[in-house]
């Protein structure tokens, strides 16, 4: 889902909330309008876009330009907050979108932040270690009047993890010597002041937004006098075929798109779950697509993963490290005929064009913006049920908050502590989604938590004098 469609669906959310007499009430309706209007349209820009060139020299003695960006999108929930991504032919509008993104996931989540994104574009397979900490140290060079502490603070992202932001860390106590500094970036190493599971809350929250779906809020719902299936009956049917499932230990199927810090973890929070069977019959990277019926050995690919930074793909790795499965390829995980198909690559993956060889009833999107808004109504029509990026992937910006107020309070957190407090503050987030969701017929999960977002920044927005 590009820019142009988040812009569009910020619209449709402002005329839904326009007929919505009971949110910001006023005495005078055409007033009421124009004090909406005016929250489309600032949430729609962006306020600052910042792009640099990062000069980088080559172990092969070549020297580089690299573009680099960091857009700040708004900030009227607390400071600007997003990752930074090293990735190749990233754009700007793409940068923009995802920051657009955060303000709205930090919002539905009523987290404290606002929200910003960064960008780097390479391939970070390409570089050395010496070349990604110098174009890790140059980004902060480049942008380190606009972040810190109480202002933006970036975190891991796609192509980026805790050694890199520990490098970023140091730069930026290079530059402000004696200024506080270990609150300037999240997704730190523990022992840098860094949040313990921090790089698998991602995963572990992608995971969870479904199974409180299919394991609690269902089986509360499912006996109560409010006619939820009347609203939704088709996913409801959906629902209730796999808790049927679950009831008769029969493993739910599941597919995993990408094998990086989120999917990973995602596979690995299927294959161990104690309350409920279930079977990862396929994973896949940027290269290959693994698949096995009777259920993939996760533990066996991460280790695989870990030590290659890639899944296996030949028969005699497959031999070699004991690992059962068949090889296709990249984009044949999409198809995969399972219950539940989790996203943790990149954006567009779903579209118009695939979007009716989908098989999957539940799409999980622990990426930002697999699925187009087409595609996203298309399989609400068939039954399908989408769990949007901005609800499932927000593990990992829970988990950066308790990190920078950690930072703030010079206590460390121990593991368990995070992921209860994570998983308490989702579920609570989760609860008002669905509920909302399944009482309504008409819009998509997608949109709910946009209007949910949206209703929480246009209220900041009128409190703060901002909408005259």
């Amino acid at each position: 889902m590009d820019r142009s469609q988040t812009r569009v669906l910020i619209e449709e959310v402002i005329k839904d909330l326009k007929q919505k007499e009971d949110f910001l009430e006023m005495d005078n309706p055409s007033e009421r309008d124009m004090t909406l209007e005016s929250a489309g349209e600032i949430l729609k820009t962006t306020d600052k876009i910042i792009k640099s060139y990062i000069r980088v020299s080559r172990e092969d003695g070549g020297i580089m330009r690299i573009p680099a960006y960091r857009v700040q999108h708004n900030n009227i929930s607390g400071f600007y907050k997003g990752g930074i991504r090293f990735s190749d032919n990233i754009e700007e509008s793409e940068v923009e979108n995802l920051a657009i993104l955060m303000t709205l996931k930090n919002a539905l989540h009523g987290l404290p932040f606002g929200g910003a994104k960064g960008g780097v574009d390479i391939n970070p397979r390409d570089f050395t270690e010496r070349e990604l900490n110098l174009v890790s140290k140059k980004y902060v060079q480049r942008f380190a009047l606009n972040i810190g502490p109480t202002q933006d603070i970036p975190a891991p992202d796609l192509g980026t993890n805790e050694r890199i932001i520990d490098w970023m860390v140091g730069e930026y106590k290079t530059i402000h010597p004696g200024q506080a500094y270990s609150g300037s970036f999240t997704g730190k190493s523990v022992e840098n002041n860094g949040a313990r599971g921090r790089r698998e809350s991602t995963g572990v929250g992608t995971f969870l937004s479904y199974f409180y779906l299919l394991n609690e809020w269902f089986p509360n719902k499912r006996g109560s006098d409010d006619p939820y299936n009347e609203s939704r009956s088709s996913q409801w049917e959906t629902l209730n075929r796999l808790h049927e499932k679950i009831d008769r230990n029969d493993p739910v199927d599941v597919a995993v798109q990408g094998f990086g810090n989120v999917g990973s973890v995602a596979a690995l929070e299927a294959y161990n779950c104690s309350e409920a069977k279930h079977r990862v019959t396929a994973v896949s990277d940027q290269f290959v697509t693994l698949t096995n019926p009777e259920g993939l050995n996760i533990k066996k690919l991460q280790e695989y993963n870990n030590k290659f930074k890639r899944l296996p793909n030949t028969k005699e790795q497959f031999e070699e490290y004991n690992i059962t499965a068949e090889a296709a390829g990249p984009k044949a995980v999409l198809t995969s005929d399972v219950d539940v198909l989790i996203f943790a690559a990149v954006e567009d993956q779903v579209t118009k064009e695939n979007m009716k060889d989908i098989k999957a009833d539940i799409l999980v999107e622990g990426a930002n913006a697999p699925v187009s808004v087409e595609a996203d109504l298309h399989l609400q029509e068939q039954g399908g049920i989408i769990i949007p990026d901005i609800l499932a992937n927000a593990g990992g910006v829970h988990v950066s908050y308790l990190e920078w107020k950690q930072s703030r309070v010079t206590e460390m957190y121990s593991q368990d502590e995070i992921v209860k407090e994570m998983g308490s503050q989702m579920k609570s987030t989760l609860e008002k989604v669905y509920e909302e969701y399944f009482h309504e017929k008409e819009h998509t999960m997608r949109f709910t938590c946009y209007s949910l977002a949206l209703r929480r920044l246009t209220s900041l927005l009128y409190k703060h004098g901002k909408l005259f």
